[in-house]
């Protein structure tokens, strides 16, 4: 198994950067007639995390999880980072250029 961290451009600030989970989503209900007191913490999925970056960072976030899930999969690791995990050398490398082809240097993944 083969991991690796993906590394986008920070629209406001042109650094690098990757997102983490501070802290898990904690979902709660809302009744008509009564009170719940029942809430879930649940932390995102890979895909979704990248998706909650929309306009922090320069790519098209959809475009990004599109491409990395062709050769990879976006996985969250120990509830904090995200990953891409890779079954081959060879699906990781095809990722690596086809990054570089697609988003250039706004988008890079290095090995963990």
């Amino acid at each position: 198994m083969i991991r690796a961290k993906l590394w986008f451009r920070c629209a406001a600030m042109h650094d690098p950067v990757t997102p983490t989970i501070v802290k898990p989503t904690v979902i709660g209900w809302e009744a008509k007639q009564r009170t719940v007191d029942l809430t879930i913490d649940r932390a995102f999925k890979g895909d979704e995390l990248v998706m909650r970056m929309r306009g922090w960072v320069t790519v098209d976030v959809k475009k990004a999880v599109d491409t990395v899930q062709k050769r990879g999969r976006l996985k969250v690791l120990d509830d904090r980072e995200l990953v891409v995990e890779f079954e081959s050398e060879e699906a990781f490398e095809a990722l690596k250029r086809e990054l570089a082809l697609v988003f250039d240097d706004q988008l890079d993944m290095e090995r963990i």
